[in-house]
């Protein structure tokens, strides 16, 4: 289950359980694989195989029941909440399906929406910002509301504001399910092109086995929260 690459991301035994009214249920049971740096990790799996609640782990939006999760040699486990914020907005970028836009801003808004929150300068946070859109070819739709862009366009926004800060670590939960297959495979140059520049490692969720296999160096599957498979 490990890389042959330098581990950036390592998770050991790591078990996600909620529990319920009457009982508990274990979305990710021991878990235990890496990342290398600059690699692409394809995630599989069926609805409920606990894709998402690893996503969640990684992306320090929620702990482990048990078992520990590294990244970049730092223990996410043991981060306090300003901790999380901060690798939050410096190490890890993530892509939803949903693109998550706000529908009130412009496409340059929401770009620098992290960084508002980081409490960045404002001429800096739009400097990065414009980078960011550039970079996905948006740079004269800044001014434009998700309203006024495509599927595509919307999903590049979210793309941009995810690596705006250059992250470390990208995690990418669907990013192609609501897109033509044209516009797909345009997204996913972008994240194989960002990453080979910047030896970003990047964990893409998905349930096209075609798109998993075009785009990663390796392939993980989950099933009912156990890893059952790794090629």
């Amino acid at each position: 289950m490990a890389s042959t690459r330098s581990s950036f991301v390592e998770l050991t035994d790591v078990t996600r359980t909620f529990k319920t009214k009457f009982d508990s249920v274990a979305a990710l049971d021991e878990v235990t694989f890496s990342i290398g740096q600059g690699e692409r990790v394809a995630l599989l799996g069926r609805s409920g195989s606990g894709k998402s609640t690893l996503l969640n782990l990684l992306g320090a939006l929620d702990r482990p029941t048990s078992g520990v999760i590294r990244v970049d040699r730092r223990e996410l486990n043991c981060m306090n909440a300003e901790e999380m914020a901060d690798y939050r907005l410096h190490t890890v970028g993530m892509i939803f399906q949903a693109f998550n836009l706000i529908g009130t801003m412009s496409a340059l808004q929401n770009v620098t929406l992290p960084f508002v929150f980081g409490g960045e300068a404002r001429s800096s946070r739009r400097k990065k910002a414009r980078q960011a859109l550039e970079r996905v070819g948006l740079a004269k739709r800044a001014r434009h509301r998700p309203t006024q862009l495509s599927g595509g366009e919307q999903q590049r926004v979210a793309i941009a504001r995810a690596l705006a800060c250059e992250p470390s670590l990208l995690l990418a939960d669907e990013p192609t399910g609501n897109l033509d297959s044209g516009t797909a495979a345009e997204v996913v140059e972008l994240l194989v092109d960002f990453s080979e520049q910047n030896n970003t490692a990047v964990l893409l969720v998905t349930h096209d086995e075609e798109l998993a296999q075009q785009f990663a160096h390796r392939t993980l599957r989950l099933h009912d929260g156990r890893l059952v498979e790794s090629s």
